[in-house]
């Protein structure tokens, strides 16, 4: 046999196939006959039809199970609508209206039914460069965030940024210390996100103002203000420095703790007392922050000398109100200002913010207890006299109080950095808080927590009205107006009853004075959903106001 006889392929005889001695179990069985359609083995499968079944077929382009053919069950007449005969209702986005309610009427739609930004990109004719506008509604977003405003404002800001740069498939985000935001041009781009962190927050209500302005000015349809402007002003507004010095603060705080001490009751030398006690607190704070020391040690430590002089005066037998000089002190301590964005941020469906701001409020107030009590308990073993039950007894001395609530609005509002055109609507606005809240509590002998929850509410809706008056934020209208209605003397006699070892009253009082601090929240926030609610807003009768969240029980 040659060698091309050898590279020959063998025939099927050769090999064996047909061999009787040589079977398999997948060989033909013979006298089997098996039809052949080709070269490749017929194959079947469970979906094909069987044999001898006729089934009738329907004469289509495309099979039945396509996802773009339609169902037998499809009826015209009875079809859903996904898209109303007259069209979906048009959202009416007035420029008269503040930018608020528009980018926040604007949030609350889902994302296909937003109406499109109705003017061209106000920079160059092809657009800034998407990073570039990302990174402006960041750091726009960063010193709202910092200076104290609400998750759903910082949203709406940082929308509205976006939007008047064109840019309106955006999503932003505002959790406590962290800004995220994404843009999608289309559904087939990928899109595009950048994220910010706050690590340093501060009270500066002036330039929370100036952004606003900023912020009021982008959104504006007929002005036109390119990438590199708003980068310069918003460079002005974070080198600006504050409009008050430090000794104006220093002595806001000590005139603020004098005004609270006369609320309860305290003479001019519980006055002078208080002030001196809350001044003397707050250069050792500012000592403890210069030194690197986190807030919790610096509010221990501003709360220690006006509770060693309440006690100093009561070991001299000086016939004073020692509990109304750290009650002062107490006043000019207690965090309000974020207590009222926590529960402003938890109405509104921003829980994870909520939680964080409140868990910081809790900190704080920890730390008010802390130094409080350390002085209270050395205060009762040195043999200081301190009786709980008289400050149960307030006297009432109408004009008095009300000029101290008004001039304690006013030192808060200093203490706030507020601009001065503001200073005196959120004085009047503190008057007008105290009044209520003593005609309602002397005068009607109404429950505490019910008299501090109206009065809040109308603050909250003043304070809203003011705002929407001037294009602004409300909180330098409402923040500084509730000063006069902080819990400051439920929390003392509350932390007195647990220094004398009467942990149960203790305890109560505490409740009373969180219960205070929440009606104070709740009546804020309430004041401004109110004065909303029957103040025209974007949308008109078709959308509506559209709420945060729609759970119903599931």
């Amino acid at each position: 046999m040659t060698e091309a006889e050898d590279r020959k392929p063998q025939s099927d005889e050769a090999r064996g196939v047909y061999d009787p001695e040589i079977t398999s179990e997948f060989a033909i069985p013979q006298g089997l006959a098996v039809p052949r359609g080709g070269t490749e083995p017929e194959t079947t499968s469970e979906f094909a039809v069987p044999d001898g079944l006729d089934a009738p077929q329907v004469p289509s382009a495309e099979p039945e199970g396509s996802a773009f053919n339609t169902p037998r069950t499809y009826s015209a007449k009875q079809a859903p609508a996904f898209t109303p005969a007259t069209g979906i209702p048009v959202v009416s986005l007035t420029k008269d209206l503040p930018w608020q309610d528009r980018m926040r009427t604007m949030l609350r739609m889902p994302v296909a039914e937003r109406p499109a930004p109705e003017s061209a990109p106000k920079a160059e004719e092809e657009g800034p460069a998407v990073p570039r506008v990302l990174d402006m509604t960041l750091r726009i977003g960063e010193l709202l965030l910092a200076g104290g405003e609400g998750a759903e404002d910082v949203e709406a800001a940082m929308f509205a940024v976006c939007r008047s740069y064109g840019l309106d498939r955006c999503e932003p985000n505002v959790t406590f210390t962290l800004l995220s935001i994404s843009y999608q041009p289309s559904l087939v781009d990928d899109p595009v996100t950048a994220s910010r962190t706050v690590r340093r927050r501060g009270t500066d209500y002036t330039r929370l103002a100036a952004v606003f302005h900023l912020v009021d000015d982008l959104s504006d349809p007929e002005t036109t203000i390119s990438l590199e402007e708003s980068y310069r002003r918003l460079a002005e507004i974070r080198r600006n420095r504050h409009p008050y010095p430090g000794w104006v603060l220093t002595g806001a705080s000590g005139l603020l703790a004098g005004a609270a001490s006369v609320l309860v009751g305290g003479d001019l030398i519980v006055f002078v007392a208080a002030a001196l006690g809350a001044m003397l607190g707050d250069r050792l704070a500012w000592l403890c922050a210069g030194r690197g020391l986190p807030e919790f040690y610096q509010f221990t430590v501003a709360a220690m000398p006006p509770a060693a002089i309440g006690i100093a005066l009561t070991l001299a037998d000086i016939d004073v109100k020692a509990s109304a000089v750290i009650t002062g002190g107490l006043f000019a301590l207690l965090p309000g200002r974020a207590l009222v964005a926590g529960v402003q941020d938890g109405l509104t469906g921003f829980y994870i913010t909520a939680s964080a701001r409140l868990l910081e409020v809790m900190y704080f107030f920890v730390g008010i207890v802390v130094g409080v009590l350390i002085i209270l308990y050395f205060g009762v073993k040195l043999g200081a006299e301190l009786n709980p039950d008289v400050g149960l007894i307030i006297e009432e001395r109408p004009l008095w109080q009300i000029g101290a609530a008004m001039l304690l609005s006013l030192t808060f509002a200093v203490l706030l950095q507020q601009e001065r055109s503001t200073v005196l609507a959120v004085t009047l606005n503190g008057g007008v808080a105290w009044s209520v809240y003593g005609a309602m509590r002397y005068v009607g002998e109404i429950s505490p927590v019910a008299s501090t929850a109206v009065a809040a509410g109308l603050v909250g809706l003043f304070g809203q009205m003011l705002s929407r008056y001037r294009f602004a934020s409300a909180l330098p209208y409402t923040t500084a107006a509730i000063g006069p209605l902080l819990p400051g003397s439920a929390t003392y006699f509350g932390l007195l009853s647990i220094a004398q070892n009467d942990v149960d009253k203790g305890l109560v009082s505490l409740a009373t004075a969180a219960s205070l601090a929440m009606a104070i929240a709740i009546g804020v926030n309430l004041g401004s959903e109110i004065s909303r609610l029957f103040l025209r807003v974007p949308g008109g009768s078709a959308s509506g106001r559209r709420a945060a969240k729609r759970t119903r029980g599931f």
